[in-house]
């Protein structure tokens, strides 16, 4: 399905992978993991034929369907129905069809009649040619698998909340399925546990190829026979043909065999240099001190080298500027996007140093929210007050306050101006940019590396009221922890929408606020059931 011999990938001037060579046969899934920036999203763009590795070749054969991290591919007019038959070109069939019919309505004399019945024929074979009503029937079922509710279908794509623009995008690659190649980025981003536990088991029965980058664990445990880990420090690609639990196992194993058998060959090549040493002196024996230091040290450069700790970026967000008792508010805010009504009389006041939680269903309106708040949109009534001192800090999920031509350090410095050339190197090396990294433009970022930059961002705003949209998406276990930490102990207001029970633990929220109908309430536990099913 997809060939890869000897390829190269690099980042700039950074190489990524070297003479890497593996295939990707029908009945494979393959979990392709490795700590963020290891280069799991250049790799997956190679193979989908959306960039050109700097050697080597990747040959497909078969259709390929690629979900990137970027949901917004789709044009905003094309309505949701139309976006998911696309795959199969049935979008096109359809509009002939229904045009067709139309002209048949409108036909007043035989000559037209005749003249479109004939087209409506060509259409309906045309259509039927693609799979017809049994395929329309299809993609629906796919929607509705995702969590897509069947009033949005025939809504336009641009009306719908960035976790619904998320899942139109995974039901079409689905539904363009027909057992060719999924190469599929944390698929599992914006999904309620319903939709996973569907998708799971879809992944399980597909027949053609699969490769997925997720750190849901679960995924991973339920679906992939085959683990691929990037290994940055040799450039290479790690292929373990087992599934993930047994990949695991034999890891940690790896690590124990090897920490043991550099310690036994340290304890041996030490014995001998100190042997060697005391045999050096006396001429007599000092040839043959020699060969025993040179033994002492091939003992040495015969292991497998030691897997160096990978870098975790230190996160702590701002220490927050001083502001009033109420340094944000909202009153009656509403807005709809086109006729649909996604917020409605919504009331908020954030106090100094409170934390609110905000739930709902995908498109009950909680990224909307934070982007009024945030002023990256207009309400069509009400408003958004700020109070005395107010500094807003807004992590975007989908990475709207990143510009994607500027590079990573024109993007920090625009949102930290005040940091000197120098400081503003210091800061992105803390998060893991260092180098020519700094210069790479933001476009070409993995998902994972745009939510560190965006954090970076955050941390030297001086912000005292923080808008947080999903932060933990895309992040390895080690980073996501950081963040979970820097959460936990900052000191000033935060208004977060997750789907992340982690991150609640970490927010430790003192009120919560309930989409679309806008009830706000104290925080209690009965509400945590909510975050996974939002």
């Amino acid at each position: 399905m997809i060939t890869v011999r000897g390829v190269e990938l690099r980042a700039g001037a950074r190489l990524l992978l070297s003479d890497i060579s593996f295939s990707v046969s029908p009945g494979d899934r393959i979990g392709l993991v490795g700590r963020n920036g290891a280069g799991k999203t250049t790799l997956m763009t190679a193979l989908a034929g959306q960039a050109r590795p700097a050697a080597g070749t990747i040959t497909p054969t078969g259709p390929v369907g690629v979900l990137a991290q970027d949901s917004r591919a789709a044009d905003p007019a094309v309505s949701v129905t139309d976006r998911i038959l696309s795959a199969r070109g049935l979008d096109r069939a359809l509009r002939t069809l229904r045009k067709a019919e139309a002209a048949m309505a409108k036909a007043s004399e035989p000559t037209a009649l005749e003249r479109a019945m004939n087209a409506y024929a060509h259409a309906d074979a045309a259509f039927q040619a693609g799979g017809g009503y049994a395929a329309e029937s299809e993609a629906a079922r796919v929607a509705a698998g995702l969590g897509l509710p069947e009033r949005v279908l025939g809504e336009p794509v641009g009306t719908l909340s960035g976790g619904q623009k998320r899942r139109v995008e995974l039901a079409r690659i689905l539904f363009a399925g027909h057992g060719g190649t999924l190469l599929l980025d944390e698929p599992t981003n914006h999904l309620d546990t319903d939709s996973i536990a569907w998708l799971r088991t879809f992944l399980q029965s597909h027949q053609g190829g699969l490769v997925v980058i997720s750190h849901d664990t679960g995924l991973l445990a339920d679906v992939v026979n085959r683990v691929f880990h990037l290994d940055p420090q040799r450039a290479t690609i790690d292929i373990h043909n087992t599934g993930w639990r047994t990949y695991l196992t034999q890891r940690e194993a790896d690590e124990r065999r090897r920490a043991r058998e550099r310690a036994n060959a340290e304890r041996k090549a030490g014995a001998l240099h100190a042997q060697a040493d005391k045999m050096k002196a006396r001429s007599a024996t000092a040839v043959m001190a020699k060969s025993m230091a040179r033994r002492a040290d091939r003992m040495l450069a015969d292991l497998e080298p030691a897997r160096r700790t990978e870098k975790v970026a230190k996160i702590r967000l701002p220490e927050p500027a001083a502001c009033g008792r109420i340094p944000l508010g909202a009153v009656s805010l509403a807005k709809s996007y086109g006729d649909h009504q996604v917020l409605t009389g919504v009331d908020l006041a954030v106090d100094r140093g409170s934390r609110l939680v905000v739930l709902g269903l995908n498109g009950a309106g909680k990224t909307t929210l934070l982007r009024l708040l945030a002023g990256q949109e207009r309400p069509d009534s009400g408003r958004v007050v700020h109070g005395h001192g107010l500094r807003l800090g807004y992590f975007a999920q989908e990475h709207d306050t990143l510009h994607a031509e500027r590079t990573v350090r024109e993007n920090l410095r625009a949102a930290a101006p005040h940091l000197s050339d120098g400081e503003a190197r210091r800061v992105l090396g803390a998060f893991l940019f260092s180098g020519d990294d700094a210069d790479k433009p933001a476009g070409v970022l993995s998902g994972g590396e745009k939510t560190r930059l965006a954090l970076a961002g955050l941390v030297h705003s001086g912000a005292n009221v923080l808008l947080l949209d999903e932060p933990t998406n895309n992040l390895d276990p080690a980073s996501r922890t950081e963040v979970l930490a820097a959460v936990g102990s900052y000191p000033g207001a935060i208004v977060m929408v997750t789907h992340d029970e982690g991150a609640l633990d970490a927010l430790r929220p003192d009120r919560v606020l309930l989409l679309p109908d806008a009830d706000e309430d104290l925080w209690n536990e009965r509400y945590r059931d909510l975050v996974s099913l939002a």
